[in-house]
């Protein structure tokens, strides 16, 4: 899995700090999660390929994360795009890009399919032979959903040496590979765990903004192998932080700490704060592995 930060700002806007927008690339996919003002200029900037962008998923309609949607849609009409888009928020999301496109006589020349979101339970919107991605239902002043990534348990690699060693028949490496005992050539069966080696763990991408602090949520992100959690105000705050159903770097570590994650990667900062290093001192108070996002940066995991 590789995450760029496009964006990791909360809504107040600064010349050097870009509004919610990240990129997923996992299992041959590039998803787009939330797509903030500006966030059309930060793909061109971190030189993603709009034609590789074919899932968005927004969170919730405050403008701070959806705000540069239809945008990036009129530029792909611009540049002759003909690949379908699916885009999957809350409910209203196609009310509100659809009136803009149609204010400005912008309609797509290619498939635009929205899939609105009303359910307050985990929900499953997008699953392939590789994948799944999961609602995660969160606690905002809207409806607000994050998104559970996570990657299917792949083949088993089969230990060809041993496989040779007890005349296992060719023709039987592919259904081994998929989970099916081996037959020697003589027809004595070979128990798969017997000749193969065990696939790469899986792994999970946890996105959780914009919300108050929920434990709720805990079980369905439990061992994630990473979390994006908002941080938007420290302590100092957390007043404001209960009062706008956000969350303080503290929360978002107690999430982690609870969920038993592998990385904590904090965001959403309010534009009060100079030095982030105090959310990420703030978190390891109670969680170790803690990572703080800014604009451009990539993690691999």
């Amino acid at each position: 899995m590789k995450l760029t930060i496009l964006g990791c700002h909360s809504a107040t806007p600064r010349w050097d700090a870009n509004p919610t927008a990240q990129v997923l690339e996992v299992k041959g996919h590039l998803f787009l999660i939330d797509c903030a003002e500006g966030t059309q200029v930060q793909l061109r900037k971190f030189k993603v390929k709009f034609s590789r962008v074919k899932h968005v998923f927004i969170s919730h309609l405050h403008g701070d994360h959806f705000f540069g949607l239809v945008g990036l849609i009129s530029t792909f009409r611009l540049l002759g795009r003909t690949a379908d888009l699916h885009i999957y928020g809350p409910k209203g999301i196609k009310e509100a890009i659809l009136l803009q496109l149609k204010l400005g006589k912008s309609y797509t020349n290619y498939g635009l399919y929205f899939h609105e979101l009303t359910s307050l339970e985990p929900e499953l919107i997008f699953e392939d032979d590789k994948l799944t991605v999961t609602t995660i239902p969160l606690d905002h002043r809207v409806y607000t959903n994050g998104f559970l990534f996570q990657e299917k348990l792949g083949e088993r690699s089969l230990d060809i040496e041993k496989a040779r060693k007890l005349n296992v028949e060719l023709s039987y490496y592919n259904k081994i590979k998929k989970g099916a005992d081996g037959i020697t050539k003589t027809g004595e069966p070979i128990p798969n765990a017997d000749i193969t080696f065990d696939p790469p763990p899986a792994k999970s991408y946890a996105y959780c903004s914009d919300t108050a602090y929920y434990p709720v949520i805990v079980p369905q992100i439990t061992k994630a192998t990473a979390l994006y959690h908002e941080s938007t105000f420290l302590d100092l705050h957390h007043d404001l932080a209960e009062k706008t159903k956000h969350s303080t770097a503290k929360e978002a570590a107690a999430i982690a700490k609870k969920a038993d994650v592998g990385t904590l990667i904090l965001g959403h900062y309010s534009g009060r704060y100079g030095n982030l290093e105090n959310f990420r001192r703030e978190a390891q108070e109670l969680f170790e592995n803690v990572a703080l996002a800014e604009d451009g940066k990539v993690f691999n995991f």
